[in-house]
């Protein structure tokens, strides 16, 4: 009872065809649907931009996706327009099991863009998701979907931060790997005490 399951952001546009495709990024729905039987408690987070938003690369004249821009609230990866609200490449996997008890929608403030489950980039405006966890007497974390070295593992640090048990199940989450960004995120995620499982 006190462990949850959190699915991150597995929607057509980080899937193979997608905006923002993550390579084999379709791969971590069968292991996802199996895990889900093992929980009592399982919370999915669904990105969801306005059009226009910030993060769009297309939203800086003259800025090319991947290139980075300084923001507020810190360096801001430029992306291609994805995971716009309503749109069918923002819609989960039609293959996902979608039954869980909560969806956690995030990115859709127009001028921050969101990576964690549990906070906007500037890491203190909050989605309500500890709250949530708090309240249900959750004190354990297992993780799993895309993007492993952006979303996954933005959300998995702030849980460790908050000071939830974390897990992360490798096996069920693929990366986008943007120079070299794959490995940072996986010794971050070490040198906080997160499991990861292969």
């Amino acid at each position: 009872m006190t462990q949850a399951l959190i699915v991150v952001d597995v929607q057509n546009d980080f899937c193979p065809g997608g905006a923002l495709a993550v390579p084999g990024g379709d791969e971590v729905v069968a292991p996802i649907n199996a895990m889900m039987a093992q929980f009592e408690t399982v919370i999915l987070t669904q990105d969801w931009h306005p059009a226009g938003h910030s993060s769009f690369a297309s939203a800086h004249p003259g800025k090319a996706p991947f290139e980075t821009v300084e923001m507020p609230y810190g360096t801001q990866v430029l992306w291609p327009d994805h995971c716009v609200q309503g749109t069918g490449g923002a819609a989960f996997h039609k293959d996902l099991r979608t039954d869980g008890d909560l969806i956690i929608r995030k990115g859709f403030r127009p001028a921050i863009d969101s990576y964690s489950g549990f906070f906007e980039n500037d890491r203190t405006t909050p989605t309500g998701l500890e709250g949530y966890l708090r309240s249900r007497g959750i004190t354990r974390l297992a993780l799993a979907g895309l993007a492993t070295d952006f979303c996954v593992a933005f959300t998995a640090l702030d849980a460790a931060r908050l000071g939830f048990e974390v897990t992360v199940n490798l096996a069920a989450c693929r990366a986008i790997d943007l120079d070299g960004s794959l490995q940072a995120a996986l010794d971050q995620m070490k040198e906080a005490g997160i499991a990861l499982q292969s």
